[in-house]
């Protein structure tokens, strides 16, 4: 049970605490500056949320090279919390958008700093292949390594909004196949506050990450940055951001029937650039946000797994 703990949810660092015997960081770089939508395969089109910087956690990344990414971020971390262990985070655009031997020279990089220690890699689930998880695996053998998948939604009308390109067949699939051909850990991304978006989609999102054994879940709220398709939306009056009341609340139904055992990154998004965010404003302050989030469970008596371990209960009363 998770109501009595310092946190309503399970915290990744928890996990991570327990893995390394030590707290660890991310350090997100960049190392591609492509994916399958930018580059108009098969007719996509760009992410409408997505900025020009591919999500990069920083812009300037994309003239470094991964040493000075790794080396300029671990300093400052290091300095700043007093960090040993950190885990490197290929997080803009599409990794698995790259060649292979590409892929391995990163990961080959990241792995003679000595304070590395682990491999979290950032793809979607319509850029994977049977060569890469044999390389996943392989690695997974001399380090940690977890896939984050951009999944965003499993409802098709909501996928087509987003312009993501895959469908949630597609996204069922490929963590399917993961699960089956590596033993690496898989994370999900997923974004509320879309058009089109019911309780219901909240509900199930749960349910198939309970199902397919997820590790780990990152939450995002779906906010409006300068040069996306979601800004032109916005400025004709055809987008505009959910309530962080109804956010919130839409945060607590998915925790609530979200199994206990599954690890939580973040309650919602950050824009690390200020200048780029249109609305809502509140997605600039990402420790505020988290404490009014915090909040607003603790008042709605709102916790992981509240209604998860009720229908366990239940079904284990009637066997």
């Amino acid at each position: 049970m998770l109501e009595n703990r310092p946190h309503p949810y399970r915290p990744i660092s928890e996990f991570y605490k327990n893995k390394f015997q030590q707290k660890v960081y991310k350090i997100p770089v960049t190392t591609i500056l492509d994916c399958p939508n930018r580059r108009g395969l098969k007719g996509m089109k760009t992410c409408i949320f997505c900025d020009p910087w591919g999500s990069a956690a920083h812009k300037e990344s994309l003239h470094q090279t991964l040493q000075e990414q790794i080396e300029l971020h671990w300093r400052r971390m290091a300095k700043r919390y007093n960090a040993t262990g950190f885990l490197i985070y290929f997080q803009a655009y599409t990794n698995t958008f790259s060649k292979l031997v590409e892929m391995r020279s990163h990961f080959e990089i990241s792995l003679s700093y000595p304070f590395v220690k682990g491999l979290v890699v950032g793809t979607r689930p319509d850029c994977l292949s049977k060569a890469l998880f044999d390389l996943w695996s392989e690695y997974s053998q001399k380090t940690y390594v977890t896939v984050e998948l951009g999944v965003q939604s499993f409802n098709d009308k909501i996928l087509e909004f987003l312009q993501r390109g895959h469908t949630r067949r597609q996204a069922i699939h490929a963590i399917e196949k993961i699960k089956q051909l590596t033993p690496i850990d898989i994370g999900v991304h997923l974004i509320f506050g879309n058009p089109y978006e019911s309780d219901r989609d909240i509900l199930e999102a749960a349910k198939i990450i309970n199902d397919l054994g997820i590790h780990n879940v990152k939450l995002h709220n779906l906010h409006v940055l300068k040069g996306t398709g979601l800004e032109e939306l916005y400025l004709k009056g055809k987008f505009y951001p959910i309530t962080f009341e109804e956010y919130a609340r839409r945060v607590c139904l998915f925790l609530e029937h979200l199994s206990p055992k599954i690890y939580v990154h973040r309650l919602a998004a950050l824009s690390s650039r200020a200048e780029e965010l249109i609305e809502p404003k509140w997605v600039a302050y990402k420790m505020e946000t988290h404490q009014k989030l915090l909040d607003f469970m603790k008042a709605q008596n709102s916790f992981q797994g509240k209604a998860f371990e009720l229908q366990t209960t239940a079904l284990s009363s009637k066997s």
